[in-house]
């Protein structure tokens, strides 16, 4: 999740009845969907050892504050291990994951009933998944066409808040919105809800 350390896991199997050893070369960076890197977050290097027909689990850990300020609106991470069998002439694998880190940040509530021509008060929850606080933040509301930027006070560290938002809908049927959260830290979380808007 965005604003949350990322814990992963490679895990390396020996298949064959010879003792191996393992260099494994890690590296991770912030990627735009096209997969072209934006920076860097993390190198590292290890060696393992590993008897006949043995396992053996390398935790690694992206804190947040390592890949914070370099992610994208994509928030995509490449994450690329390169492990040599040594003494095996060259013997290389190479294990790539693209992670996409979740937004949970907007929620909205709907009441259970919409019907044309009658006002309707809906809330929309909005939060601060970060370690710091933000500033700067901005909800744009896109509705029937019509767009209001609402601006709002900052949040502290974690800390979720929410406004009601109300509005009168014209005619019968779908309608779609659109909630989009902006601050200093980060931009363009959305969040998207249709409306079944029901005949007076």
């Amino acid at each position: 999740v965005f604003g949350k350390d990322i814990n992963l896991i490679l895990v390396l199997n020996n298949l064959s009845s010879d003792r191996k050893s393992v260099r494994v070369d890690m590296s991770a960076s912030t990627i735009l969907y096209t997969r072209r890197a934006v920076a860097e977050i993390l190198k590292a290097a290890t060696s393992v050892e590993l008897g006949p027909k043995q396992g053996k689990h390398i935790r690694v850990k992206i804190p947040y504050t390592h890949y914070g300020k370099y992610l994208t609106t994509d928030k995509r991470i490449q994450v690329t291990a390169l492990c040599e069998v040594m003494r095996a002439h060259g013997l290389k694998l190479l294990v790539e994951k693209t992670i996409i880190l979740e937004d949970t940040n907007i929620i909205i509530k709907l009441p259970r009933r919409v019907v044309v021509n009658r006002a309707v008060t809906l809330e929309i929850s909005y939060a601060n998944p970060l370690p710091e606080p933000v500033s700067r933040c901005v909800l744009l509301v896109t509705l029937m066409n019509q767009q209001v930027k609402i601006n709002l006070a900052r949040l502290a560290p974690r800390e979720r808040s929410k406004i009601y938002f109300e509005f009168t809908p014209r005619r019968a049927g779908p309608l779609q919105l659109q909630v989009d959260f902006s601050c200093d830290k980060f931009s363009h979380v959305k969040g998207f809800v249709t409306i079944a808007v029901a005949p007076a």
